[in-house]
């Protein structure tokens, strides 16, 4: 077998998931985040910025600028809608290995149904619109997972595919606050593909 031709077979690996661009991979379902947005967490988020600004720490600042109560930096939005990794009873970490990797992420590939299986996984960019900040006491999640592209590519890293993916944020009660976009590249490490190619 030649390179050329290798190199589009492990391109053709994707098509399937080419071809499910549009599709909302979890079906409409939001994940909430771990805790619901409060005072004391935006506190310690503010502390290592040193980001001072009072609609973040004076609730009375806030409400005479017409919120409810302090608000969470946008900058937060993602730290507060991913699920817990852990939970009383589970083991997340089933290596004392020096680069273990967790059983499970939120935020990886591995419940990808579609194309080549991938090891390795990193994100590569972040495109955020606001509608509204988000207020403590507020729980916030991101619903839906839409495929926006995907397009295969042998970087330095290895072989894979820059993929992006389109998520809202809402609160408990559906309403939309934000959108989420993020660009994340899924592959096979090059020593990995370096060994199947032999």
């Amino acid at each position: 077998m030649t390179g050329s031709t290798r190199t589009e077979d492990w391109k053709a690996e994707w098509q399937p998931v080419i071809d499910a661009v549009g599709r909302d991979f979890s079906s409409g379902q939001t994940v909430f985040g771990a805790d619901p947005v409060e005072r004391g967490a935006i506190r310690r988020y503010l502390e290592p910025l040193e980001f001072d600004c009072a609609l973040h720490t004076d609730p009375e600042a806030a409400r005479a600028a017409g919120f409810d109560d302090v608000t969470m930096p946008y900058t937060g939005v993602l730290t507060w809608t991913i699920p817990p990794m852990w939970r009383p009873g589970e083991v997340l970490f089933d290596s004392d290995e020096r680069d273990a990797q967790p059983v499970r992420t939120p935020i990886n590939n591995q419940d990808m149904p579609l194309g080549p299986k991938t090891t390795g996984f990193f994100g590569t960019d972040i495109d955020i619109d606001f509608v509204r900040p988000v207020v403590a006491g507020e729980r916030i999640g991101r619903r839906g997972n839409r495929l926006l592209s995907c397009v295969p590519k042998e970087t330095s890293v290895g072989r894979g595919a820059f993929l992006k993916w389109e998520s809202d944020v809402v609160t408990e009660n559906g309403e939309v606050v934000a959108r989420i976009r993020i660009g994340t590249y899924a592959y096979v490490p090059k020593n990995e593909t370096e060994a199947s190619d032999d």
